[in-house]
C-alpha cells in the first residue's frame, strides 16, 4: 500500500509540474488538474465515466470513456509505441476506439 501511495503522489507531482511549465497557470491550478487526472484514471478502471475536455481546436468535447480490462482486452493489439507522457489515452465507448487528449486540457469529470 505504501508503494502504491508513493507512486500515485509521484505521478501527481510530475503531471502538475509539467502542466505548470507548459501552461504557465498557477501551480495550485496545475495541481488540482493533476489530482483530477488521477481520480479520472481510478474511476475509469472501475466503470465508464463521463468527462469533458477541450480539443486542440478549442471545442469542448463530452466523452464517455473507460479503462476496464473486460472492454479493452479483446480489442487491444501491441503497437510497439512508446506512450506519450503529455497525453491521456482512454477507450471511447461511444466511438468504439481509443482516443486521447492533452492532460492539461481536462475540464471536468461528470
Amino acid at each position: 500500500m505504501k508503494t502504491s501511495f508513493r507512486s500515485q503522489m509521484r505521478q501527481v507531482m510530475t503531471d502538475a509540474w509539467k502542466m505548470y511549465r507548459i501552461t504557465g497557470e498557477s501551480f495550485s491550478e496545475s495541481l488540482k488538474r493533476a489530482w483530477m487526472l488521477l481520480k479520472l484514471k481510478a474511476q475509469m478502471r472501475r466503470r465508464t465515466v463521463q468527462f469533458f475536455y477541450q480539443k486542440v481546436n478549442g471545442e469542448i468535447r463530452q466523452a464517455f470513456g473507460t479503462l476496464r480490462d473486460e472492454v479493452i482486452n479483446p480489442i487491444t493489439k501491441g503497437n510497439g509505441r512508446k506512450p506519450n507522457e503529455s497525453l491521456f489515452t482512454y477507450f471511447d465507448t461511444e466511438k468504439g476506439g481509443f482516443r486521447s487528449f492533452k492532460k492539461f486540457n481536462l475540464i471536468r469529470i461528470g
